[in-house]
Formats: C-alpha cells, sequence, structure tokens
C-alpha cells in the first residue's frame, strides 16, 4: 500500500492488463475539448461579488471536477508500477504568477490544495485565493519551491535525486511529506491560459508522479450555435483542453463525468451543495 492511495483490485481484467500494453502515461493519453457556456459562469460569478465573494472562473472548474469526482471515483484513480491505485485524498496543482511588486509578471510556481469532502464552492475558492495571495510575492517560497532549490544548489544532485525519487515512487516507498510537496503527485492539474491571455492547450501528463488529468482553461471566445429552427446564434464559450489517461476509466466513464461536470458549471449554484448526486 502506497502512502497516497491503495490498490485497486476489484478492476474488470481488460483495465487490468492495459498497464502493461501501456506502460507510460504519454502512451495513454486522449484529449477532449470541453466548451462551457460562460453566460451562466459570468452571472454567478457577478452575483457574488455583490454579496462580498470573490470567485474565480479556476475555482469554479476545480469545485466542479471536485464534485464530480465525488460522484466518479476513477477520476482520482492513478497508475504506478502498471498497477492502479485509488487516491485517499483530493488535491489540487495550478500554476499561479509571482509579483516583483511591478506592472509585469515575473516569475512562476507551481500551488497545491488539498480539498476535504465537504468543501463547497466557498471554501474551494478561499483555499485557492489564500494560496494565490501567499505566493503571489517572488519572495516567498512554497514548499517545492524550497525543495527544488536544494535540489539544484550542487551539481549532479538534481540527476541523483531525481532519479531516486522516481524508483521510490515507482515501489511505493516516496514518504508522505514529499508527495504532499509535490505538484506532480496531484489529482488534478490546471492551467488558466487566460490568466495570459492565451488560448486552452492540451498539456501533456507527467511520467513523474500520478497526475491521470490535466485541464488547461483558456479565454473565452465567440462560437455560432445552431438553435432550434435552424437559425444561427453567437454566444460566449469558456473552451478547458482536458488530457486523460485512458487506463484509469473507460471511454464512456469519461463523457459521462464530464457531462456531470458541464451540467455543474451551467447551473453553479449546485456547486453550493456538497452532497454527491447518484450517477446515471
Amino acid at each position: 500500500m502506497r502512502a497516497d492511495g491503495k490498490r485497486v483490485r476489484n478492476m474488470k481484467p481488460f483495465f487490468e492488463i492495459i498497464p502493461y500494453i501501456m506502460n507510460r502515461r504519454v502512451d495513454a493519453q486522449n484529449y477532449i475539448m470541453q466548451e462551457i457556456d460562460a453566460e451562466p459562469l459570468r452571472t454567478y460569478i457577478n452575483s457574488k461579488r455583490g454579496s462580498g465573494s470573490s470567485i474565480s472562473h479556476l475555482s469554479l472548474v476545480v469545485a466542479a471536477f471536485f464534485k464530480t469526482a465525488l460522484e466518479f471515483e476513477q477520476l482520482n484513480y492513478f497508475v504506478v508500477n502498471k498497477k492502479i491505485y485509488k487516491r485517499n485524498h483530493f488535491c489540487v496543482s495550478f500554476v499561479t504568477l509571482k509579483s516583483d511588486g511591478g506592472d509585469e509578471k515575473t516569475e512562476q510556481t507551481v500551488v497545491k490544495v488539498f480539498l476535504e469532502h465537504n468543501d463547497d464552492i466557498f471554501a474551494i475558492s478561499k483555499k485557492i485565493n489564500e494560496a494565490v495571495n501567499a505566493n503571489r510575492d517572488v519572495k516567498n517560497s512554497n514548499d517545492m519551491d524550497k525543495l527544488l532549490r536544494r535540489l539544484m544548489r550542487f551539481p549532479g544532485l538534481a540527476f541523483v535525486s531525481v532519479g531516486l525519487l522516481k524508483l521510490f515512487d515507482r515501489f511505493g516507498l516516496l514518504p508522505r511529506a514529499v508527495i504532499d510537496a509535490s505538484p506532480f503527485h496531484t489529482s488534478l492539474f490546471v492551467t488558466n491560459m487566460a490568466s495570459i491571455r492565451a488560448n486552452p492547450i492540451y498539456h501533456h501528463l507527467y511520467e513523474f508522479g500520478t497526475t491521470s488529468i490535466f485541464a488547461a482553461l483558456g479565454q473565452n471566445k465567440k462560437k455560432l450555435v445552431m438553435k432550434r429552427g435552424g437559425l444561427l446564434q453567437q454566444k460566449t464559450v469558456l473552451p478547458i483542453g482536458i488530457v486523460t489517461d485512458e487506463r484509469i476509466a473507460s471511454g464512456h466513464y469519461y463523457v459521462s463525468a464530464f457531462r456531470r461536470m458541464e451540467k455543474y458549471l451551467l447551473n453553479p449554484e449546485l456547486l453550493e451543495n456538497c452532497r454527491e448526486e447518484k450517477q446515471h
């Protein structure tokens, strides 16, 4: 048993053999583009801002994925050493930009936030905002920054250390303290490309760590959609590029899960309720 998960032993034979056929995440990557109607998100964010709550698109996407993962637990599975595990916690890693106090952002870091089973959109938004604010100044360092500085201080140390970390991780010997500090051991990795006015990308899954799903938010864009009667209508959508590890779930499972996630994003008020819905 690993410090961050328990071996899944009730998988169907097809899924048990797949990690032997595709033994790397880069072999098992699938790409999904979700385009979410941005109007409900904008309306919700504005309404909550009026009542004193600062909620971002990033917080809404994380909250929607988290609530979905509570109902579709395989979204929180991962593969290591050809074995499938169920993660015993939920966390999200995301990129945030630092500033030296001027107008320009000078560097970036990766922040990791742990979520609890009963966290709603307000609790999740608070955790994300606090993590961003704590890492906004270039003079501040999080656990990952400190670890990387130590590794890069001596020539050759990074090569040996990373090799050992990969070896320990492969055999489930990595200490929980290292796992908690590592952004690569996470339920969901997110990057917000809209923060730099860019379109979404399909970001690869890392070979190191346990990340099975990576989501990239892009800036809102206009899209023509066909309405009833054959009329075309322009609407604004939030594009999300998602990369998944197909070894942890079937295509049907992923489609059902991301439809549920879209439901929450189209109805953000549902994210204020921590209760799980039954899968259909």
